[in-house]
């Protein structure tokens, strides 16, 4: 009896771990193919133009907002100053910010990493692939909106601190302030 007892609340909680994890899939499934699909838009739209990531890996979406007058472009390997902000929505196939049907404000777009006053300083190797790709094409002053597809990004298990869920499309607007010498 014990042992029926004992199958029965492992096949209980068999079943209770594997509806979860179908849950988990479903929204991730969903996440992944609207950030997807988002992307493909912007890929598809002619005021942006395309550039193979250095790791060739994929590519990422690129519009220049302000071209700038330096002369070269910083290496994989070198430092520099940068001023950006970094964002993805909620909902890509809704506004900034709008009035649900029950007559809430809804902020959809998190802006989740910025620096727009005091450039911040980093080693272009240590960003994710899109960052980095764009960065190594931007000669001093130039200013782009780039589109970084998931696997450019934060990829399928998103940022550790679970800010940035997996599959999320990442848009930076990036001012490339110094290469640092």
């Amino acid at each position: 009896m014990k042992l029926k007892h004992l199958l029965f609340v492992l096949f209980a909680f068999t079943a209770l771990v594997s509806a979860c994890n179908d849950d988990d899939n479903e929204i991730d499934t969903e996440w992944k193919e609207a950030n997807e699909a988002k992307f493909a838009e912007i890929a598809a739209n002619s005021g942006y133009k395309k550039l193979e990531s250095q790791s060739n890996n994929g590519y990422i979406m690129y519009k220049v907002l302000n071209e700038g007058s330096g002369d070269k472009s910083p290496f994989f390997s070198d430092n520099v100053k940068v001023k950006y902000q970094g964002w993805f929505k909620y909902d890509w196939n809704k506004a900034d910010t709008y009035i649900d049907e029950n007559e809430n404000y809804i902020t959809n777009k998190n802006v989740f990493d910025k620096s727009l006053v005091t450039p911040a300083s980093f080693k272009v190797s240590s960003l994710v692939d899109g960052f980095s790709t764009a960065l190594q094409y931007m000669v001093v002053g130039d200013k782009w909106e780039i589109w970084i597809p998931w696997k450019l990004g934060y990829g399928a298990t998103g940022y550790s601190s679970g800010s940035i869920a997996g599959y999320t499309t990442l848009v930076f607007e990036i001012e490339l302030v110094e290469i640092v010498e």
